[in-house]
């Protein structure tokens, strides 16, 4: 007996091929099986049969068959948030490096997600539902989220985020030393054809612009403002390291290499010892500002680096003394 997945496209998502957003939303999922699906009729949007081309669009509802077993539902959870902001209409919160967004596949609870339900006094959902995440940060990249607390405030969010007139800033210590102190990394990004779970610059892929600026400069490492003006998977993480300068502590793009360049002796010791302290990418969410969706008021929000990344930068400014 076949199971049934239901997916409802959510606010603020862009079209896109249906195959291509169910290759990377459903467990398991290849393009060719999505595909060969699509063609035998199991795969429906709205009740109707649709063709491989076909372009979802927020509010459709996708029904999948599948012989495989579903995830399992997702339940709320008692987890601690650092709320910045709350109102009628949304929260803006602090996440934790480690923590996930939203529920996917081998990560069912101890999200974002499950600590909103509790929050919120959701009693389960489907793993493929995401109540109020407007946009989301990597697991283990920290700082300031919004989240939209009705529909009507999700979907105004959403529009802000999809049309880029959101304020999106962040921290992040990285390899290396610019010979540009301010730039612009205008680079396509797009899955890796060498490893599919990572994001790499390639021929044909989404357009995606990063603005940075030097803070601060040491031996071997720099201290970086990003700005965001696409939203694209791991934009800054993947443009950074295509550069050579990956985020430090970054364990999928290079940025755990504690002979980084060459480094021996007591500046590699030195790096394992900051390596140890950072066990992520030290990459942070700092500043988020948006048009409120009721009052229409321009809100921003700062959030102070996280206790890894300042105790990084205070140990790289004492060795630069001396």
């Amino acid at each position: 007996m076949k199971n049934i997945l239901q997916i409802i496209i959510p606010a603020g998502q862009k079209r896109e091929r249906i195959d291509r957003y169910l290759t990377s939303h459903v467990e398991n999922a290849t393009r060719t099986k999505v595909q060969d699906a699509i063609r035998n009729g199991e795969v429906l949007v709205n009740n109707k049969s649709i063709k491989v081309s076909y372009s979802v669009s927020p509010g459709d509802v996708i029904i999948v068959n599948s012989n495989k077993p579903l995830p399992p539902v997702v339940l709320p959870e008692n987890i601690p948030l650092e709320i910045f902001y709350e109102d009628y209409d949304l929260l803006v919160v602090n996440k934790p490096a480690g923590m996930v967004t939203h529920p996917a596949y081998k990560n069912y609870s101890g999200t974002l997600v499950n600590a909103l339900m509790f929050r919120f006094g959701i009693q389960q959902l489907d793993p493929t539902q995401r109540p109020g995440i407007v946009h989301r940060l990597d697991k283990d990249t920290s700082g300031l989220l919004v989240v939209a607390k009705n529909v009507i405030a999700l979907q105004k969010l959403s529009k802000q985020f999809a049309l880029k007139t959101s304020k999106r800033e962040y921290r992040a210590i990285v390899w290396g030393i610019f010979k540009q102190k301010k730039g612009i990394i205008d680079a396509p990004l797009g899955r890796s054809k060498s490893d599919r779970k990572k994001i790499a610059v390639i021929t044909g892929g989404k357009p995606a612009v990063t603005e940075y600026e030097v803070l601060e400069e040491f031996e071997f490492i720099s201290f970086l403002k990003l700005k965001l003006r696409t939203g694209r998977t791991h934009q800054i993480r993947s443009h950074l390291n295509s550069l050579q300068h990956p985020v430090f502590g970054d364990a999928s793009y290079n940025g755990r290499i504690a002979n980084w360049n060459g480094l021996t002796g007591k500046k590699k010791v030195f790096v394992q010892n900051l390596l140890e302290i950072c066990q992520r990418q030290a990459l942070h969410a700092s500043i988020l500002g948006f048009t409120h969706p009721t009052s229409e008021k321009e809100l921003i929000f700062t959030s102070s680096l996280p206790k890894d990344i300042d105790e990084i930068l205070k140990k790289l400014r004492k060795s630069k003394k001396d």
